[in-house]
């Protein structure tokens, strides 16, 4: 039997990349998997269709992270379509890569109502249907430790809250057997983030293994933490990032 047979998991943000990667690694584990896109609606189907392809169940939900009402009914739509909600993965993100003194109020405010709002919302929406003994896994950035590259003061901010916003939540959610764990990804190859552009040099360069990591790297991460060998571990912060924070 899988590991996470009979459960299910709401991945937000999942129509490409990493997010993408760790709905088909949870549906492999066995969990049926709903995710939430902004735009892209095409990206979004096809993930559904490769995890049926390979047996799985499947649903994408049109939610932007930042609109509260829509977080809160695809929260409502996979707990009512599966009968539950057993993982919670907050995935959904976005930053901006420019000097700080440059970026706009409007671009800063869309990074915090994606980047932790958005945390919140679904985290306490999900709250109402995860049972004692569930899950809840955020995915923030190596950055939000240590910030090793101007450009992400604001984005780093965020990644930071979502940080100490895991401990928190840990400390208030063990009694019901409940884990919050932060994954920290480093420099990942998708196409936001592409391995074989100019700007990833840089960031090889500050790794340990001088080398981008794949997304199943960190979908390998965050299918542990959602497991059932991973019930003593909560309120940790697990650096996926080549020994770029090392």
């Amino acid at each position: 039997m899988s590991n996470l047979s009979n459960k299910t998991a709401l991945v937000t943000g999942a129509s490409r990349g990493i997010g993408a990667a760790i709905a088909k690694r949870l549906a492999a584990d066995g969990a049926n998997v709903a995710i939430t896109y902004t735009r892209g609606a095409d990206a979004a189907a096809q993930v559904v269709k490769e995890i049926e392809a390979a047996g799985g169940k499947a649903i994408a939900i049109q939610a932007d992270a930042a609109d509260a009402k829509a977080v809160v009914a695809a929260v409502e739509k996979t707990a009512s379509t599966f009968g539950g909600l057993d993982v919670l993965v907050n995935n959904a993100g976005t930053a901006i890569p420019k000097p700080f003194e440059e970026a706009s109020l409007e671009e800063m405010d869309r990074v915090v109502d994606i980047n932790l709002r958005g945390v919140f919302i679904a985290t306490q929406a999900a709250l109402k249907h995860i049972p004692d003994g569930g899950r809840i896994i955020n995915i923030g950035s190596c950055v939000g430790e240590r910030v090793v590259a101007p450009g992400l003061t604001a984005y780093a901010a965020t990644k930071g809250a979502v940080k100490m916003f895991t401990q928190g939540l840990a400390r208030e959610l063990g009694p019901r057997g409940i884990t919050v764990n932060n994954v920290q990804p480093g420099p990942i190859d998708t196409d936001l983030n592409p391995a074989n552009e100019a700007w990833a040099e840089p960031q090889i360069a500050i790794t340990s293994l001088k080398r981008y990591g794949h997304v199943d790297d960190v979908a390998a991460m965050v299918s542990f933490v959602a497991g059932p060998e991973a019930s003593f571990v909560t309120g940790t912060n697990l650096t996926v990032d080549g020994g770029t924070n090392a």
